[in-house]
C-alpha cells in the first residue's frame, strides 16, 4: 500500500503544481491586461490649484478618461487646453454646452436655460457665483466652463470680454476626471442637477480595470502559494505514513 500512496501523494503534489502555474499565468493576465487597459484608457493629471475645491483640492492625483470633446456633457469635470488661457493643462466643470443660456444668480443658484441648477459639489455656503455672470448664449461646439471653488476660480466667468464670451472649444478638451485616486476618494459622483437639462455622461471603465487588476494580483499570490504548499503537505503525508502499512 505504501507504494500507491506515494503515488498518490506524488500526483496530488503534480495537480498542485499545475494548478498553481495556470493560476499565476492567468493572474498575470489579468494583472497586465488590467494595466494595460487602464494606460490606454486613463491619462494621471496631478492638480495644482483649489479651483476646484472641495471636489479636487491642490495637489490631488487623478486619472481622467480619455474622450473626444463631442462626447462631454454637462456636469462633467474635464482637463482641456486654451491658449488663452495659458495653454496648459486645466480642470473645469462644464455648466453649459452650445446653444444653453446660462446666467447667475437666482435665488443664489446657476441657472442653464432657465432652470435653477442644484450643486452640492459647492463648498459648504458658498453661493453658486461670487461675481455673477450676465445670460450668456453658448456658442455650439463650445463649452462654459466653472470651478467649484467660485471664489478664487479662473474661469469663464475671468474670460467674458474674450471671443466665445469666455467659453472654450469642444477639441480643446483632452480628458473627462473620472476619480482621485490620491488621496483614495474614488469615483466622483455624477452631478444629478444636470439631469433635467439632459442625459448625464456615463462613467469610464475604471471599475472593470481596478477589478481586473486586483483579481490578477489575488490569482498571483494564491497560485504562487498554493504549489509549495501542497508539495509540503505531499511530503508531510510520505512521512508520516504508518511502517506496517504495507
Amino acid at each position: 500500500m505504501s507504494g500507491t500512496t506515494q503515488r498518490t501523494d506524488e500526483s496530488r503534489g503534480r495537480l498542485g503544481s499545475v494548478l498553481s502555474g495556470l493560476a499565476v499565468a492567468l493572474g498575470c493576465v489579468l494583472f497586465l491586461g488590467g494595466f494595460a487597459w487602464g494606460a490606454f484608457v486613463y491619462r494621471p493629471y496631478t492638480v495644482p490649484t483649489a479651483s476646484m475645491a472641495p471636489t479636487i483640492e491642490a495637489g490631488d492625483r487623478v486619472l481622467a478618461e480619455r474622450v473626444d470633446g463631442a462626447r462631454i456633457r454637462r456636469g462633467d469635470v474635464v482637463v482641456f487646453r486654451q491658449q488663452s488661457w495659458g495653454d496648459v493643462p486645466m480642470v473645469k466643470r462644464v455648466v453649459a454646452v452650445g446653444g444653453d443660456k446660462v446666467a447667475c444668480c437666482t435665488d443664489g443658484r446657476l441657472t442653464v436655460n432657465g432652470k435653477q441648477i442644484a450643486e452640492p459639489y459647492l463648498p459648504e455656503g458658498q453661493a453658486a457665483e461670487a461675481m455673477g455672470i450676465p445670460e450668456i448664449t453658448v456658442p455650439e461646439g463650445r463649452l462654459f466652463l466653472l470651478g467649484d471653488e467660485r471664489r478664487s476660480s479662473l474661469d469663464s466667468t475671468a474670460h467674458l470680454a474674450e471671443a466665445g464670451s469666455g467659453t472654450v472649444p469642444r477639441a480643446s478638451v483632452d480628458a473627462r476626471v473620472d476619480a482621485v485616486v490620491w488621496p483614495m476618494d474614488g469615483m466622483l459622483e455624477r452631478p444629478t442637477g444636470f439631469e433635467t437639462l439632459g442625459p448625464l455622461s456615463s462613467p469610464g471603465p475604471l471599475r472593470p480595470v481596478a477589478a481586473m487588476i486586483v483579481a490578477g494580483a489575488v490569482l498571483v499570490l494564491a497560485g504562487g502559494a498554493y504549489g509549495p504548499i501542497a508539495q509540503r503537505l505531499g511530503r508531510r503525508a510520505t512521512r508520516t505514513e504508518p511502517a506496517g502499512a504495507r
